[in-house]
């Protein structure tokens, strides 16, 4: 590569992605929320024109889909680059919207230590918003854990997806030729909750993959158990990748895990005192039922689960990350009203 096309390149770290919506609240991209939902957390993505390594079936960025990484779609949205340095100056005039800031990483031989450089930076430029990071067990290290630790990064990210490893491995490992491994993220994970301590490293998960809501829930539990929490998604099929014909799992499948797991994560009830049927779906929640009741009717349950701001409300609530705008909203990134609860009602008890 010659110097003046390395002077070209729009890469990391000087150069991010920022997710649509992000791009909108910072007044970068034209556009509205539907039914005036609203952005706190600014979602950044490393970028480097060989793009990411990995190959997982559901994601846009994965290596075997067609056209070139910058051209390519992740969540369904494009995520338009950015320089590092107008992020910084855009979030510091929208501080009042802005709650916090997440930096998502790939699978990419330069990531390690360029995720450092532009954490270093958003903390010394923007010290007013609480920075996030969603890891990348595969290339990072407990020497890195501690360096976000100790920038300080507060909240730490791991997209394990998967709730079984069969289905990790068919998904993102071995049958798709990639390179993540199962005991990795886990090991990983275990570090990270010694380098940030309990409550302080959350796991993505992705219902619909095809687990059972048992498989899912107890993971869930032995999360919380550890020390972790959950960030919920529901699977939403991105058009070309691997898994665009896979169709989404049934809203009452959905409607379940999230309530299982607010109690779970808001240590209300543990995975033990639910019951299941045959075919690993929750059928009660045994002893924690009027704790359940209870919780369902707040309709906190259904709303986006991820990193909070300083006060403890959700920063990280990726309107309609999971679902397109309309009446099947997934995650809600508000609070859901009473036309909304009864829906979400009748979507509980629903069997497909």
């Amino acid at each position: 590569m010659t110097p003046q096309t390395q002077a070209a390149s729009l890469e990391s770290p000087e150069y991010l992605r920022i997710s649509l919506a992000a791009a909108m609240t910072l007044g970068i991209a034209p556009g509205w929320f539907y039914r005036n939902a609203s952005l706190r957390c600014i979602n950044l993505l490393m970028t480097y024109d060989e793009g990411c390594a990995a190959n997982c079936s559901y994601c846009g960025l994965q290596r075997h889909r067609e056209g070139s990484y910058e051209g390519k779609s992740f969540i369904r949205v494009p995520w338009p680059v950015i320089s590092l340095d107008e992020v910084i100056a855009r979030s510091r005039e929208r501080l009042s919207v802005v709650k916090r800031v997440c930096l998502s990483t790939i699978t990419h031989p330069r990531m390690a230590q360029d995720a450092r450089v532009i954490l270093e930076r958003l903390h010394q430029q923007l010290p007013e918003a609480p920075i996030s990071v969603l890891s990348n067990p595969t290339l990072l290290t407990r020497e890195d854990l501690e360096f976000y630790r100790g920038i300080p990064i507060d909240r730490l990210g791991i997209a394990v997806d998967a709730a079984t490893r069969p289905i990790f491995d068919h998904h993102r490992a071995k049958d798709v030729q990639g390179p993540h491994r199962w005991s990795r993220y886990w090991r990983f994970f275990e570090e990270a909750l010694e380098v940030f301590g309990p409550n302080r490293v959350g796991i993505h998960l992705i219902v619909g993959l095809g687990e059972t809501e048992e498989e899912m829930i107890r993971l869930i539990g032995r999360i919380r158990q550890a020390g972790g929490s959950t960030h919920l998604f529901s699977f939403f099929p991105e058009a070309g990748s691997r898994l665009a014909p896979h169709p989404q799992p049934p809203v009452g499948q959905y409607r379940r895990v999230q309530l299982a797991r607010y109690l779970i994560d808001e240590d209300l009830a543990s995975a033990e005192e639910f019951a299941f049927d045959g075919r690993g779906q929750l059928v009660s929640f045994g002893a924690a039922g009027e704790r359940a009741e209870q919780a369902a009717a707040t309709g906190t349950p259904f709303m986006t689960s991820g990193c909070p701001d300083e006060n403890g409300a959700v920063a990280c609530n990726r309107p309609f990350g999971d679902c397109a705008p309309g009446d099947d909203i997934r995650s809600f990134p508000f609070q859901p009203d009473d036309d909304d609860l009864a829906l979400i009602n009748q979507q509980l008890i629903a069997y497909c």
